[in-house]
């Protein structure tokens, strides 16, 4: 068992998933930082010093706090504040991600343009003999 463990693991498709997991988390974490450092405060200056992040109203009367965090420890919060900001992650990193895409396919593209086109191989002798003697038989 162990020793297919190891076969699976040491599969290139296995390791280049957990790289691209990996890589993936990471990347999430500068957009989220991206997002809620950056651009965030500046659509607030825009609009007038909001705070996506604190827009919530309470599930209940003893909700009476003004920031999420604070609320969240008084009861249950309908918090979309805190879904607009992770929808405008979600966009941002799916732009990127497309972009990213769109730069390795344009780059695909681009090396299978400048690659030479190898001539066709000569048949093997014994198909190039069959295709003689079908030749001669179609004069025929």
């Amino acid at each position: 068992m162990l020793k297919e463990f190891q076969e699976f693991i040491s599969k290139g498709n296995v390791m280049d998933l957990a790289v691209g997991v990996i890589i993936g988390a990471a990347f999430g974490k500068i957009v989220d930082s991206l997002v809620n450092d950056i651009i965030m405060p500046i659509v607030g200056a825009i609009f007038g010093g909001l705070d996506f992040n604190n827009y919530f109203f309470g599930l209940s009367k003893a909700v009476t706090a003004v920031s999420l965090a604070d609320a969240k420890k008084q009861g249950a919060v309908f918090a979309y504040g805190s879904f607009i900001t992770a929808a405008l992650n979600f966009i941002i990193l799916a732009f990127i991600i497309f972009l990213m895409v769109k730069a390795v396919n344009n780059l695909r593209k681009r090396l299978e343009k400048e690659k030479p086109t190898a001539p066709a191989a000569p048949p093997p002798a014994d198909v190039a003999l069959l295709t003689e003697i079908r030749d001669l038989l179609a004069r025929r």
